[in-house]
């Protein structure tokens, strides 16, 4: 960067001044360009184009520009993935810059060649466009056949359509525009399809095109061409106040922006529509506007305008400023003859400014004046060949030499002209029949081009069909799997609810085996204080005993019941036991204080069988008197441990003084104890954990049912 600078500064200070006034005769030429990653030749979108004079503009999504520059005028590329790129204007030709990717990629090194090979094709076809139209024609066909995307389509189209436009064929050209816009809108396009319009005198539809073009998106250069395309074709229809205010937009445009060609362009425009308005002294002030400015620009430039300026004083019979105007433009053009050819199509050449000299002096009846004008005149046509101003003229001085009297010269003078006239016919004859070869020569090229597209579009159309039917099969085969996924999603859950249902069953059949065996045994209690005749304690064991009973009951339903619930239903449980075997044992509950039991939930009875197997089986055959431990401890944050332990004689002990019928009951009951917990732990995810063991290491070694217990 710090290059760049230095020898933008050396170029400044050591490049002649008169060089750089040169630099202002340059005419402006449409610089077409993108820009892409080196590696991959993918298009960058958004870069800021901008040329050193102020015209600006950005690339499209497929990385394209154009814009409006000089020769020798220098081109700044501006993005902020990438270092700025300084490019000079050569000439016309196509500008591909290739710029370092933030992250590089594996190069499709065929990719790379189509584009090139693409891009070879359009510029090819815009170097003929001026020279030999069919071969233009030609190379736009040739790119159609390598176009890849529809972008190129649509690059290919607008080349085309430009190639009509410059040979006036605007019907064509709104054709290929239109065909360019189907495959991608691209401003440039839209701007062109309405000039295009305008220019076939479609005068509605190219001011709907040019006010549907979002103006958000244009370049200034594109504002100004926009806003200069509305007023011309307002222009055209007569409606002067929207075409002077089309003109004063893109005027106002174009000097913020210092697009200095389109303000003496527009300054021009808006004097002949004053003039045409009749507003000849608003039109006045806005000529000398641009007769100022166009001498800053070229000097063919500056004599187009005066021609403009000219005419507009010969319409308001100005004839003296005319003639003095035109004898300028002869001086003028002698010079710029010396540098380029002007073609007799154009406003500058000598025999028509020396022929409306000729026709203002006779306006003026200053014969003496006009016919040297007008012999003048005939003497450049015959010279150039120009059939046309070589009739008017030879005419006009007919009917001079009549005004003067001269009859004899009048009657040689008008042979003369009729000899033109015939040769004039013999020529307009030949041009018609060259024109009528033109066109047919172009329809042709452009009903070839019209038939490749139509193939192109056959085999889209193949290939969507194609693409149509593949789209088809997959969704099928989505579709199948999709079915498949929602049986499969509704057959686990049925039989989810299924083993849920099964597994509810199943703890309502292992909960009814509890009961009547809980019962059985508390009955029998009864019995045996009837059979004492201890009427007071049976009435109270009874009591208890309901209280108890409505308890389980109620919570026989229930997977859960709160833990608080639990250990007021195993005091009432250990204390019935304890009025059976009051000499047997004794017992405790102990809750530590760091348990917060009404954060827990556990299976109702659970730990009821283990407190009977510890009475019953343990602790009644002791000699001495035992002790019954319950105990609740925190495990940790998200679990408890509730411990029943005893001092009795011992699983092994208690075990060989069991009948065989007690064997098969306690199996049972443990059994039942086991399913539940299973059952429990497999709905609940492990919720609850069993473990027994020895509870001490003695000749009454006891047992110990430790019962671990998850938080909700």
């Amino acid at each position: 960067m710090k290059q760049v600078l230095i020898y933008s500064l050396i170029f400044f200070f050591v490049v002649p001044i008169h060089n750089m006034v040169a630099q202002q005769d340059e005419p402006l030429l449409h610089i077409r360009g993108s820009v892409r990653e080196s590696d991959t030749y993918k298009p960058i979108p958004k870069v800021n184009i901008e040329i050193n004079g102020g015209a600006y503009t950005i690339t499209d999504m497929q990385g394209r520009f154009t814009i409006k520059a000089k020769k020798g005028d220098e081109l700044i590329v501006r993005h902020k993935d990438f270092e700025t790129i300084y490019y000079t204007i050569i000439n016309e030709e196509r500008i591909t810059i290739e710029v370092e990717p933030v992250v590089r990629k594996n190069v499709n090194s065929k990719f790379r060649r189509d584009i090139k090979r693409f891009n070879s094709l359009i510029d090819s076809a815009l170097v003929y466009k001026k020279k030999d139209v069919a071969k233009s024609i030609k190379f736009v066909g040739e790119a159609l056949t390598q176009s890849s995307s529809i972008s190129q389509n649509a690059e290919a189209y607008q080349v085309l359509a430009e190639v009509y436009m410059f040979w006036k064929q605007y019907d064509l050209a709104v054709t290929n525009y239109r065909i360019s816009l189907q495959n991608i809108e691209i401003n440039d396009s839209k701007l062109g399809l309405a000039k295009a319009y305008e220019l076939n005198k479609n005068y509605q539809e190219s001011i709907e095109t040019y006010n549907a073009i979002n103006k958000k998106e244009l370049g200034n250069y594109q504002l100004v061409t926009l806003y200069e395309g509305l007023g011309d074709t307002n222009f055209s229809i007569k409606d002067y106040d929207a075409s002077l205010k089309a003109y004063q937009k893109a005027l106002s445009i174009a000097k913020k922006h210092l697009i200095s060609p389109k303000v003496v362009d527009l300054n021009s425009k808006i004097a002949q529509t004053y003039n045409a308005k009749g507003e000849v002294e608003a039109a006045e002030a806005y000529f000398d506007n641009s007769m100022n400015l166009a001498t800053q620009q070229t000097k063919k430039r500056a004599l187009e305008e005066k021609v403009t300026v000219a005419d507009f004083q010969n319409i308001n019979r100005n004839y003296d400023k005319e003639i003095e105007l035109r004898k300028e433009i002869i001086e003028d053009v002698l010079e710029v003859e010396t540098d380029s050819v002007i073609e007799n199509e154009s406003a500058l050449t000598l025999q028509k400014q020396n022929y409306k000299i000729g026709s203002a002096y006779a306006l003026q009846k200053d014969y003496d004046n006009a016919i040297p004008y007008l012999e003048k005149s005939i003497e450049e046509a015959d010279d150039k060949e120009d059939l046309i101003v070589k009739k008017d003229a030879t005419k006009k001085l007919s009917d001079l030499f009549v005004d003067t009297g001269n009859y004899q010269k009048a009657l040689e003078t008008f042979r003369a002209y009729t000899e033109v006239v015939d040769e004039l016919y013999v020529k307009r004859e030949q041009e018609l029949s060259q024109a009528d070869r033109f066109r047919r020569n172009i329809s042709e090229q452009q009903n070839r081009i019209t038939s490749l597209e139509s193939d192109r579009a056959l085999n889209e159309s193949l290939v969507a069909e194609r693409n149509k039917n593949q789209q088809i099969l997959i969704y099928a085969l989505i579709g199948g799997m999709l079915l498949l996924t929602v049986t499969a999603f509704v057959m686990y859950k049925y039989i989810k609810q299924q083993r849920l249902a099964n597994n509810l069953l199943a703890l309502k059949s292992l909960r009814s085996q509890m009961n009547p065996h809980f019962i059985f045994n508390a009955l029998n209690s009864v019995n045996s204080f009837i059979a004492s005749n201890d009427e007071r304690t049976a009435n109270k064991y009874l009591s208890d005993f309901s209280h108890l009973m409505r308890s389980v009951l109620e919570n026989s339903e229930e997977d859960f019941i709160p833990l608080q619930k639990e250990i007021e239903l195993l005091d009432l449980y250990t204390k019935l036991e304890h009025f059976r075997f009051k000499d047997k044992f004794d017992y405790s509950i102990t809750v530590d204080e760091a348990v917060a039991i009404s954060e827990y939930q556990i299976p109702p009875m659970l730990l009821q069988p283990y407190i009977e197997n510890a009475v019953w089986h343990g602790l009644r055959y002791k000699t001495e008197k035992g002790h019954l431990y319950i105990s609740i401890d925190k495990k940790n944050s998200n679990e408890i441990t509730i411990s029943v332990s005893d001092d009795g004689i011992g699983r092994e002990r208690s075990k060989a003084l069991k009948t065989e019928h007690q064997k098969r009951q306690n199996s049972k009951g443990m059994g039942n104890i086991k399913k539940r917990v299973a059952i429990l732990n497999e709905m609940y995810k492990d919720k609850v954990d069993v473990f027994i063991d020895n509870y001490q290491d003695e000749e009454d070694t006891g047992t110990k049912v430790v019962v671990t217990l998850k938080k909700d």
